[in-house]
């Protein structure tokens, strides 16, 4: 599928059938030039007008339809709405409508691949409808985002009968998680802040791995100072090393995450350190161009299915944010249905779901592979539940057992996912079986992490190590005497099971 290429011939001017016999260099020449005018009209009309722009607004004004005054700048430090409740980030939509589906198409379109600065990165190519109103020397970036979608066709047929099956690969990024798409954008507008003379000295986290990667990662950037509180002896130490790495002061507790979690909100109360998590609904718009950049790379056809691991729970509601966006601008003209995949250890979104969405109870979350959704109590519940209910989505779980089969699985299929992935793929199976998603179905799976960041739990796994589980897709290496005989008789062996 070459990448946005269609909508972009829809804008050549070949008017009559000799026009269309135009040479390759003629038609090349003119894509080019079109090209060009996509973007010096977005420049010109943002540079003319300023009319782009954001707030923040109470979260549940927008779920409900509730009509309120209450807004603040982007510039403004605040988390919670006055009633307490989250908060989500308000584009003029009005502003962004003066200009139509096609026309925003094939400026994110044109901008793939684009050294010009920021528009090479997959999120501030969208930047219109990220952060319209930064200046593009605040931001701070690596060109996150633009991450492969991987075509799952022999896991999908031999292992689900289906044949549209897609993996959309948003580990493969700079710190070797999707939570880069989210920490561009917080720690471009704290570089925003702080040269305002905002009293910020620093960011701090907490977090099971791969958020203080992330946000050590960009801050070491930009010279800001970060902060990272951890569990400690419960982070992999390929996530333990990128904060150190990257020079942040971090702080190993005695707790799990949701105590981590109480502790951060209660020192950043009392000093100017600003709060990234996805409580800081920042994030979330840049997570969510992961869901744009998926219909880009279908040539904006809609999948059927989209299935996202969740713990906290800020990514489905941005997956929704983004297909939203594009539908409500006229990209596309549906949302996809989705799948919110969770650890059976760390399960109370579920729970509530199984429950018929009554009163909703965190729950004490248990070990599990899965160690960035280990979260009993997610601060974005009320998101997750507004996504799910608005793309007749559903909530599915998966058990130890079952993810790290489904990981094992997928890896010996070409793959090398993380346990997060695992619990989203063995979602899949469940539903798949269940006669919810057809065969035929185009189904998108999102991997949230770079699997060499969970090597031990994989080689765990095919040593057969882990206590009360089967390991039944292990394989372990054979352990041969340095005799050419032996070494044959081995070989044979495998062979005649090829």
């Amino acid at each position: 599928m070459a990448h946005g290429l269609h909508h972009r011939h829809q804008y050549l001017p070949f008017e009559s059938a000799d026009k269309n016999k135009a040479d390759t260099a003629s038609a090349a020449s003119l894509t080019s030039q079109n090209h060009l005018n996509v973007l010096d009209k977005a420049q010109r009309h943002h540079s003319a007008t300023h009319n782009f722009s954001a707030k923040y607004v109470p979260l549940d004004t927008i779920s409900t339809n509730f009509t309120t005054t209450e807004s603040y700048s982007l510039d403004e430090i605040v988390y919670r709405s006055r009633s307490g409740g989250l908060l989500d980030v308000q584009h003029d939509m009005e502003a962004l409508k003066q200009f139509d589906g096609q026309y925003w198409k094939s400026l994110f379109d044109s901008r793939v691949g684009n050294i010009t600065w920021p528009y090479g990165s997959g999120v501030w190519s969208k930047k219109e409808w990220v952060l319209p109103e930064i200046n593009s020397d605040d931001i701070v970036s690596a060109f996150e985002g633009n991450s492969n979608l991987f075509w799952a066709e022999r896991f999908g047929q031999q292992v689900l009968g289906m044949h549209d099956l897609w993996v959309k690969h948003c580990g493969i990024s700079h710190t070797g998680s999707f939570k880069d798409l989210g920490m561009t954008v917080l720690v471009s507008q704290v570089n925003r802040l702080r040269k305002m003379n905002r009293p910020l000295v620093g960011v701090g986290c907490a977090s099971t791995g791969d958020t203080s990667a992330s946000l050590s990662a960009y801050c070491a950037a930009a010279n800001i100072p970060s902060i990272v509180f951890l569990p400690a002896n419960k982070i992999s130490m390929a996530q333990l090393v990128q904060p150190i790495a990257n020079g942040a002061f971090v702080v190993s507790i005695d707790t799990n995450f949701d105590g981590c979690m109480k502790l951060i909100r209660e020192v950043t109360a009392e000093l100017p350190i600003y709060l990234p998590h996805s409580l800081n609904s920042l994030r979330l718009e840049g997570q969510k161009t992961a869901a744009i950049e998926i219909l880009q790379q279908f040539d904006w056809q809609v999948p059927d299915w989209v299935i996202v691991p969740g713990g906290n729970l800020g990514n489905i509601y941005a997956f929704y944010k983004g297909f939203k966006m594009c539908q409500e601008l006229g990209c596309v003209d549906r949302v996809p249905r989705l799948v919110c995949a969770q650890a059976a250890n760390a399960n109370p979104l579920y729970l509530h779901y199984k429950s018929g969405w009554s009163e909703f109870q965190p729950v004490k979350a248990t070990s599990t592979f899965a160690s960035a959704i280990q979260i009993g109590d997610p601060v974005s519940i009320d998101r997750a539940v507004f996504a799910l209910k608005n793309a007749n989505g559903i909530v599915e779980e998966a058990t130890e057992e079952e993810l790290m089969d489904a990981m094992a699985l997928a890896d010996s299929n070409g793959m090398f996912v993380c346990p997060h992935t695992g619990v989203a793929l063995s979602a899949l199976i469940k539903i798949r079986n269940s006669g919810i998603i057809g065969p035929t179905y185009r189904t998108v799976v999102v991997s949230t992490a770079h699997g060499l960041k969970f090597t031990q739990s994989k080689i765990d796994y095919h040593s057969k190590k882990i206590e009360d589980m089967t390991c039944q897709f292990a394989n372990p290496p054979v352990q041969v005497k340095p005799d050419f005989g032996a070494v044959m008789d081995v070989l044979s062996k495998c062979l005649k099971k090829a």
